[in-house]
Order: C-alpha cells, then sequence, then structure tokens
C-alpha cells in the first residue's frame, strides 16, 4: 500500500534491508547461513563457541594466542556479584527465568565500569564480561528458585561445559559438552531477527549495551521467537509415546492447530541449523537413555512435513536436544540467549561504530482530522 509522501506500508518490516552487517550472511532462499564468511556446519562442527565469540566481535577466527587470550577473558568474568545472587533469593520462586534475567542483566550494568562507555573497547570489554555474566546468572537464578545453593564456577572447563556443570552440578561428558557447544554456535547470530533488530534499535538512540540486550531478552521470551522450542517440547511431551504421534497428527491436522517449531519467516529451502541440530539430538538423546523425544520429533516431523509440506525450524530438535541434556523446558529461551548474547553484542558494537537512529514510520489509518469538543459538550 503506498503512502500519499510516497513510501510503501509494508507489514512486519518483511523484506526490508535496514541495515549493513559484516556479521552474518543469511541466504533464505538456498538455505545457507555464514558468520563473517565462514558457513554455520563448519563452525559448529569444528570451532568452539569461544571461537565464534571471538570471531562476531574481532571479524576474524582468532590464531592460538588470541583464543587464548579471549577464553581467559570470558572465565576471568564468570563470577556474579553477591548483590544479584540475593536479589534472585528475594525473587517469587514463580518468577519466570527470561523476566529474572532481565532484570539480571540490568543490575549487571549497574555493577558494570564500563557501564556508560560507548566506545569501541569498552563494548567488547562489557561484551566479554556479559557473555560470561549471563550463564552463571542462569544457571544461579534456576538453583535458587530450586531450593539448592548455587555452583560456582569452574575455570578448567569450556563456556559449555561450565553451564551444563553450573546447572546441574555435575560433570558433563565430552559428547554433552560438544552437543551443547555446538547448539551455542548455531543459536549465536541470525542477521536481525526480532530481537537483535531490538538491540539496535536500542542501541541506536545511544543507550549502552547492558541496556540494549535487556531489551533484546524481552523480545526473544515471545512464543513467536525464541518461545518457539519451549513451545515444541510441551507438544512433545503433549503426545508422550512414539505410538501417539499418529493419532496426535491427525487430531492436530484436523483441528488445524498451530505446531512451533515448523517453516520460517526467511528461509524457504529450510532452516540449515534444524539439519546439524538434528544429528546432535539423535547422539545426545541416545546418550541419556532419553531417545523416545528423538524417536517422536522425527516421526511428528514425517507426518506434518508429509500433510503440509512445513520443514522444522532449529527450534524443532533444539527441544529434545536440550531436554536430554537436563535443560528444564522453561530455560530452553535462557539458553538460547545464552548463545545469541555473542550475535547481540556484536551488533550492538556494529550499531554504535556506524550509528544513526532508527525510526522507521507508521501508516495512519484512524479518523480523519475533527475539531476538539469540550468535556462538557461530549453528551453521555
Amino acid at each position: 500500500m503506498d503512502k500519499k509522501d510516497g513510501s510503501q506500508l509494508i507489514r512486519g518490516l518483511e523484506g526490508v534491508v535496514a541495515a549493513e552487517t559484516k556479521l552474518c550472511d543469511l541466504d533464505g532462499k538456498n538455505g545457507r547461513l555464514a558468520y563473517c564468511g565462514y558457513d554455520i556446519a563448519d563452525l559448529a562442527r569444528q570451532a568452539t563457541f569461544e571461537e565464534v565469540c571471538h570471531l562476531l566481535w574481532h571479524g576474524e577466527l582468532p590464531a592460538a594466542v588470541q583464543l587464548d587470550k579471549t577464553t581467559l577473558a570470558l572465565i576471568a568474568a564468570r563470577e556474579i556479584p553477591r548483590e544479584l545472587l540475593q536479589t534472585f533469593r528475594l525473587m517469587p520462586k514463580a518468577t519466570d527465568p527470561m523476566r529474572a534475567l532481565q532484570a539480571a542483566v540490568a543490575m549487571l550494568g549497574m555493577h558494570d565500569p564500563d557501564a556508560t562507555d560507548n566506545a569501541h573497547a569498552a563494548n567488547l570489554r562489557k561484551a566479554v564480561r556479559l557473555t560470561s555474566q549471563l550463564a552463571t546468572a542462569i544457571c544461579a537464578h534456576h538453583r535458587i528458585r530450586s531450593g539448592q545453593e548455587p555452583v560456582a564456577p569452574a575455570s578448567d572447563l569450556s563456556h559449555a561445559g561450565n553451564f551444563l556443570y553450573m546447572l546441574t552440578g555435575a560433570r558433563p561428558s565430552a559428547v554433552v559438552t560438544k552437543a551443547f557447544d555446538a547448539s551455542l554456535t548455531l543459536y549465536a547470530e541470525h542477521e536481525l531477527n526480532a530481537s537483535t533488530f531490538t538491540t539496535r534499535v536500542i542501541t541506536s538512540t545511544q543507550s549502552d549495551l547492558h541496556s540494549a540486550v535487556a531489551g533484546g531478552l524481552g523480545a526473544l521470551k515471545g512464543p513467536l521467537h525464541g518461545g518457539a522450542g519451549e513451545a515444541v517440547m510441551r507438544t512433545l511431551l503433549e503426545i508422550g509415546e512414539v505410538a501417539n504421534v499418529d493419532a496426535f497428527s491427525d487430531k492436530a491436522l484436523a483441528e488445524k492447530r498451530r505446531l512451533m517449531g515448523f517453516g520460517h519467516r526467511v528461509y524457504t529451502a529450510g532452516d540449515p541449523r534444524a539439519a546439524i541440530l538434528k544429528g546432535l539430538a539423535e547422539e545426545a538423546c541416545r546418550q541419556s537413555g532419553q531417545f523416545k523425544w528423538f524417536e517422536m520429533a522425527v516421526k511428528l516431523h514425517a507426518r506434518i512435513n508429509a500433510a503440509k509440506k512445513l520443514i522444522p525450524n532449529v527450534d524443532f530438535y533444539s527441544a529434545p536436544l536440550f531436554y536430554s541434556l537436563g535443560v528444564p523446558v522453561d530455560l530452553f529461551t535462557p539458553v538460547i540467549a545464552t548463545g545469541r548474547i555473542a550475535g547481540w553484542t556484536a551488533n550492538i558494537v556494529e550499531q554504535h561504530d556506524d550509528n544513526r537512529l532508527i525510526r522507521p514510520r507508521g501508516d495512519y489509518v484512524g479518523a480523519g482530522r475533527r475539531p476538539f469538543v469540550p468535556l462538557g459538550q461530549r453528551g453521555a
């Protein structure tokens, strides 16, 4: 729809290019995804999450010395203020973990020495600190709400391994750690999705990194964005057993029920992350003794695809993967944030480095201009 000034209404900004970026190359037509030129499959299978963080923050894969520096910086930043732990203890036990995480990020900003410094170097320092602290905060809040004491970070574990250790109190196996590490990489960056765009809009006002990330968490919280994986797992739990998939599918299709985890706004040739996660989920579910969730997902995928030609997105197979790793269902979205924080912070740095206030227009469709009527003349 063209407006009087020649501009055009594009609902949901679909297809609108709002920024130039060197971070993410997303080819939806051909189902391809790359970070800074590196194919997502290569990064997920061969790189560590620490390497991917360095790549997004600096534009190049690190040499060994550079990786050591980034890794050590992440490890050094894992501790969170005791005041934040006390805040978690004061929160209602039923507090949504994403709401608690938003509060945590705001509070971490209060304790960050570079909080209001938007210079490039300061933003990179904050990116490292917040990436580490976010993982610790998620696990600490979960354990406190569960009546357990937080597990102190382990300096000899990777970012992925340390997260699972802080969450469960048990040191994860190499296979489990690699699966979780790869999933963090797959979620690390995805162009101008709703949450990343939110962080860039906030950043464009010259607000600070912590405020922008808090806003990104608010966008990620929604079921049409980060909450989709949680919805997928709740569907699998509703089905219960592999033998129930056919009957569930028939009923869902007959009722025209919307099933989360299928289709994607950008990908028309399939989400390349889904295929990688499918393999990771198969191995992790088999090793954990919870293979039925993977079998259930595969069978549901086949039935829905045959009936409606819908292809799973990244959230579909992340559900059985995360569940098999011992991640509670309501922590699926915070786990996505654990990976996406790398991309958010990289986008925030990029936006600050070449900033213009993001200020789109609205297409007014309300009443025409009319005279003001004093209160006493408006009738009952």
